[in-house]
């Protein structure tokens, strides 16, 4: 009992240290029903632990100091993700810091017998949403193919599609993100509580993967067939989403009930257990002492975060305007990207067969300050006609230089948009959210400011986007310069 209780308590000490990360990672699980479980996972933790306090009882407490120098690199990582504002890399570096601890102050032991239970904490962190696009083609593709093999025409655009009884589309909530996330962590904990073998907890957690992704393609096709078959009376509403549960919950009990034929014995574990010998009497000093060692290593960073914070410039004003040889014509559209307020817009239409839009959103890197580079931002709207059908890299060749953009195509029939998007950062162009944020590091660790735009440059289009590309491609010949210089003069020496 009183190894599991330090486990508990040396847990505790990135949790009181980082406690603002903490609350980001709380924060995230309180509004969105995906990461919902998350409240769950260290109290399952901590419930895992204290299943094994008899066995916990009789391993030697022994630090491992090597997991000092684990929980330095974890800090560091904390430090730069701190620096620009990478949520993802905060909060893993935290959750990985809680089995670095109870490594470091109670030994390889204890950490080794501890080994799922420490490390089912990583469930906690929200992540995920970077597959949302990835799965929403997968479930589209999976649903339009079934009912075509089942003899129903099918016409489909992006994400969007007809069939003779109505109108279908693919959103975030159909990508079937939900229940992979519910059953891989249900899936692993599962295994670990029903397996002793390494294969059956492999193959299990593997099937937990390949069964919701399945089924989500099977619920997808069958909801649309009983609103094909009903006259679209049934499974059109909140229905829709009552059928949907459903479905995943029957999916879950039967892979779960199948899984349990092969659930192996626990009781060779537990003579083992009753077979090693009790652990020598705890030594306090050495406890306290390492503990204190801990927590210095864990101080430090927030330390070094609120001193950089606190010494950053004031920044002037952005002043952005774009001396461009091309005719300004009247704005032919009202999208707007679903991005964190700027500090400063630049939005301006120019004339041509078809028209083309500039958009920039320039950031300055303050404290407290909005954020350039964001899994939250969106080139579609959330909600109307202009949502993202499909979003795609290219390669363009842009005057002397080759650009990699996001394309987006936005909208229905009578009503697409085509969107180039990528960040412009102290001169460096880069279309990918990764690549972006390791040059904010770079320019934040060198000079200070991590300064950047999101540009964006669209045009309409009817069938085929070929048109609006060439007219983009134009206008970037001959603008791509002086856009370049406009975001320039910002930048902060």
């Amino acid at each position: 009992m009183r190894n599991a209780l330090l486990v508990a308590l040396v847990m505790l000490l990135p949790l009181l240290v980082f406690h603002d990360t903490a609350q980001s990672i709380a924060a995230i699980w309180e509004r969105s029903e995906t990461f919902a479980h998350g409240y769950l996972i260290l109290p399952i933790s901590l419930w895992l632990v204290w299943r094994q306090r008899a066995e916990l009882q009789r391993l030697p407490l022994q630090p491992y100091w090597p997991a000092f120098l684990a929980l330095l690199a974890c800090g560091a990582a904390w430090l730069l993700a701190e620096l620009v504002e990478v949520a993802i890399v905060r909060q893993y570096a935290l959750a990985a810091m809680l089995p670095l601890s109870v490594l470091a102050v109670l030994g390889k032991r204890i950490a080794w017998a501890l080994l799922f239970p420490l490390a089912f904490i990583l469930f906690a962190v929200p992540v995920g949403e970077g597959l949302v696009p990835p799965l929403i083609d997968l479930t589209a593709d999976v649903t339009v193919d079934a009912l075509r093999l089942t003899g129903i025409p099918v016409l489909r655009d992006g994400n969007n599609f007809s069939i003779p009884s109505g109108n279908w589309s693919v959103v975030d909530a159909c990508s079937g993100l939900r229940y992979l996330i519910s059953s891989v962590t249900l899936g692993a904990l599962f295994a670990y509580l029903s397996y002793r073998s390494t294969w059956r907890r492999a193959a299990f957690v593997l099937a937990s993967i390949i069964v919701p992704l399945a089924a989500n393609g099977a619920r997808a096709y069958m909801i649309v067939m009983m609103g094909h078959l009903s006259g679209m009376t049934m499974a059109v509403g909140v229905d829709h989403l009552i059928y949907g549960w459903l479905f995943f919950g029957v999916v879950m009990l039967l892979l779960f009930w199948i899984g349990s034929f092969w659930r192996e014995d626990q009781r060779e574990a537990a003579k083992a257990v009753a077979n090693v010998r009790a652990a020598q009497p705890l030594a306090w000093r050495s406890l306290l002492g390492t503990s204190a060692v801990v927590l210095l290593a864990l101080v430090v960073w927030p330390l070094l975060a609120a001193r950089a914070e606190h010494g950053a410039a004031a920044a002037p004003p952005v002043q952005l305007a774009l001396s461009s040889s091309t005719p300004t014509a009247p704005d032919f559209s009202k999208w707007q990207p679903s991005f964190a307020p700027a500090s400063s817009t630049l939005r301006q239409s120019f004339a041509g067969q078809p028209p083309v839009g500039l958009a920039v959103l320039y950031y300055r890197d303050v404290p407290g300050g909005e954020k350039m580079i964001s899994s939250t931002n969106r080139l579609g709207e959330e909600k109307g006609e202009l949502r993202e059908n499909s979003v795609a890299l290219r390669d363009e060749r842009i005057g002397a230089r080759t650009m990699a953009v996001r394309e987006a195509m936005l909208g229905v029939e009578g009503r697409r948009l085509l969107v180039w998007q990528w960040y412009w950062i102290n001169g460096n162009m880069t279309s990918s959210n990764y690549v972006g944020k390791l040059l904010q590091v770079k320019e934040k660790l060198i000079g200070g400011s991590g300064d950047g735009a999101a540009v964006m440059v669209f045009s309409p289009y009817d069938e085929d986007p070929a048109a609006a590309r060439a007219a983009m491609r134009a206008f970037l010949d001959s603008n791509i310069k002086p856009l370049d210089q406009a975001l320039a003069s910002n930048q902060r020496p």
